[in-house]
Order: C-alpha cells, then sequence, then structure tokens
C-alpha cells in the first residue's frame, strides 16, 4: 500500500473529490477510528434507505454521537443522495460532528443546487498515484503505457489491458449513463473517443460536434461533464484578460494515460514514438497538477499559443503573473531550432524562467537562457521553489 501525498486538516470538515478507483475510499478508512463511522451510499440498499429518507442520517449519527462522544461520520460518494448535505449542514451547526465527504462527481451537487456547506467544509482532490508516491516501484513507460491507477501498482494483476477495458466501459460509459448525467450513451461514447485521440490538443467545439453528430452546445456540456467528474482537465489559453480566456479554444487532458490509451485504441505492450510523446506530455501535466493539489499552491495552469501558431506546452502562473514556461519534451535530443515555441515566447517575456522538461539525461543550458532538465528532477527540486 503507497503512502498518499495528501494530507487534509484533521480538526475540520472536507470533502474528498477524485474519479473512482484513485484510492479515496482507501486513503480515508485508513484515518479512521473504531469509534468512527462509515456510510457507503454505492450498495443499492444503503442507498434506497437514505434517499427515501435523508433524516435518517441524522438518527444514526445522533445515536452514534450519544453513544461515543466526539467522532468522525465518513459519507462516502456522497453525489448520489445531495439532499444528505442538509442533515450534515446541521449536524455540524448543532452538534460539532466532524464528517469527511467522498465523491466522483460534483456535477449533481453543483447543478442540484446541493448545501455544499458554506465554507464549513474544505475541499481536496485526489489524483492517480504519482511518480513520488509510487516510490522505487515507479517505471515511466508503465506509467505512460497503463496508467497510475492504485489497482495496477498494488498486488500483481495479470491482465491489465483487460482491467482497463471493464474500467473504461463499466465507469466511464455506463456509470455515467446510469447517473444521468447523459441522455444518450451512443453519441458521448464516441465523443470519449474523440477526446481521447486528441488529448491535449486545443479544442474546435463546432469540429467535435461536427464528428459526434450533435449540436455545439451538446458538446460543451460532454466537456463539462468530464470535468464535473473528474476526468479531465481543462487547460485555458493565457491571455492577460481573464474574460479573453473564457473565449479562447481551451486543452483537455484525461486523468490517466492508461484510460486514455484504452479510449484512443493506443494500448499496446509498447507505444510507438508518437503515442508515447503524447502521453509524457499528458502525465507529467498531470503530476505538476496533481501536487499543486496535494500542496496547496497557489498556481493555474494555461499553455500559450500566437496568432501565427507558435505553441509553449504549459506556463505556470499566479494570478496575471507568469512564474515559469515549461515545454515537455520525451526525446533527449533537445536542441534550440526544435524549441521555436519557446524562442518566441521569450522574445515577449525574456524575464520568465523557461525550462524544457525531458525524459532524464543531465541538465542543460541552452541559448537564451533555456534550461533542458529532467522532468522528475524539475518537480522534485524546482518546481515548489517557483510557487
Amino acid at each position: 500500500m503507497y503512502k498518499r501525498t495528501l494530507s487534509p486538516n484533521k480538526e475540520k470538515s472536507w470533502f474528498l473529490f477524485g474519479p473512482r478507483q484513485t484510492g479515496k475510499s482507501t486513503f480515508v478508512k485508513k484515518l479512521l477510528r473504531k469509534k468512527d463511522l462509515y456510510i457507503d451510499l454505492l450498495p443499492q440498499k444503503n442507498f434506497l434507505n437514505y434517499a427515501k429518507n435523508p433524516g435518517r442520517l441524522r438518527e444514526e449519527v445522533l445515536a452514534h454521537h450519544q453513544r461515543f462522544g466526539r467522532f468522525v461520520c465518513v459519507i462516502d460518494e456522497i453525489q448520489k443522495i445531495p439532499s444528505l448535505l442538509d442533515e450534515v449542514h446541521e449536524l455540524i451547526e448543532s452538534c460539532n460532528i466532524r464528517f469527511i465527504l467522498t465523491g466522483s462527481s460534483a456535477r449533481k451537487l453543483r447543478r442540484g443546487g446541493a448545501n455544499l456547506l458554506a465554507g464549513r467544509a474544505y475541499t481536496y482532490r485526489f489524483f492517480t498515484l504519482t511518480f513520488q508516491e509510487l516510490g522505487q516501484d515507479f517505471q515511466l513507460d508503465r506509467a505512460l503505457r497503463v496508467g497510475c491507477l492504485p489497482v495496477l501498482w498494488g498486488a500483481s494483476n495479470d491482465d491489465e489491458q483487460e482491467f482497463l477495458r471493464s474500467y473504461t466501459e463499466t465507469y466511464l460509459k455506463e456509470e455515467i449513463a446510469a447517473e444521468g448525467l447523459v441522455r444518450n450513451i451512443g453519441p458521448f461514447s464516441y465523443f470519449l473517443d474523440i477526446v481521447a485521440a486528441n488529448d491535449g490538443e486545443t479544442v474546435n467545439f463546432s469540429n467535435v460536434a461536427r464528428e459526434c453528430g450533435v449540436t455545439v452546445k451538446t458538446v460543451q456540456q460532454y466537456y463539462q461533464i468530464l470535468e464535473d467528474t473528474f476526468l479531465a482537465v481543462r487547460l485555458p489559453a493565457w491571455q492577460k484578460s481573464a474574460r479573453k480566456r473564457l473565449v479562447t479554444h481551451p486543452r483537455y487532458y484525461l486523468f490517466d494515460p492508461g484510460v486514455t490509451n484504452v479510449l484512443a485504441h493506443t494500448l499496446a505492450d509498447e507505444l510507438n514514438p508518437r503515442v508515447r510523446g503524447r502521453r509524457f506530455e499528458q502525465f507529467v501535466i498531470g503530476q505538476l497538477i496533481a501536487l499543486a493539489h496535494y500542496q496547496r499552491r497557489d498556481v493555474q495552469f494555461y499553455y500559450w499559443r500566437t496568432n501565427h501558431g507558435a505553441e509553449v506546452d504549459l506556463l505556470l502562473c499566479r494570478g496575471i503573473e507568469i512564474l515559469a514556461a515549461l515545454e515537455i519534451k520525451s526525446s533527449r535530443n533537445i536542441n534550440m531550432q526544435s524549441l521555436s515555441g519557446l524562442r518566441s515566447f521569450r522574445k515577449s517575456h525574456p524575464d520568465v524562467p523557461a525550462y524544457v522538461l525531458s525524459d532524464g539525461g543531465s541538465q542543460r543550458l541552452l541559448a537564451e537562457g533555456v534550461t533542458v532538465i529532467a522532468w522528475d528532477e524539475f518537480i522534485g527540486n524546482i518546481f515548489a521553489g517557483l510557487l
């Protein structure tokens, strides 16, 4: 069992959101004592009991409180019954009960106008395993091929590919349909294939809508579902004006390279160089975002692109201040001629540190002040110092 990086507040109530199978329940259970109360809404019987009578939660918690005094109440998959949050709110206020609330989707909570406890609970995100959490077990090529869902790195798994195929079918497609997030799973399934095939590319909603045979509005709703269920992160294009950032075409990265490979039909014993390069970019960006969340860093992530097509993979920003520009390259044969995007960026932002995160090798300083550094060395030694 791997030690996770997240260190939640031990005195406050909190939400923990993240995709299924990322280890939320396992993480929370390790924090509990014998006297704490654990309520799982996934079993149908439990779901029906609380859905029919949300007040049942209050009765059970008060009885537990009377018996054990101060304790923690965990509710797993809280998004299944958003109305329970009204009971949670009242119990926090009246009895100072501490709650841990996990979920794989915030969509029903937000869209249903659920009581999100108005600052009485912190919100945390959970991700697949980071390379730092995996420690000596970490293997980059394996992470790029099958991803970092904990079940694939724990006990031996005889058929990683079969597990990932089952995961995408039963969760990404069937469960999203079962939750009522989409009415017709057919176009959404095709949409997922398109998203995976174009992972990390600039999105043109009109083009995706045309390929899926649905409206632009529907495609935008589909992308919002991916964000709300934590299956993808949105990377806006950098503009000085926040208003402009809202209308510029974004990029989306799915949460795990292994899941992406299944959906894009690129899951194989060995990735070809082009696919490997794309998964490397996805993986490194995911690692940076996870670490920023776990360390509660005030940093925002953007990509940079000019009207002439010059691009930089990632900007680390705080408000309107650009902290660093990052290009992510799986090749170790890196020179300034292959970095046209960074060269263009440096002309307009000469004082911003610029890095190329590579797949290993020694650190080098190229012309125009661009530093080539191994991706893991940057994350381990440079990243925190920039923020």
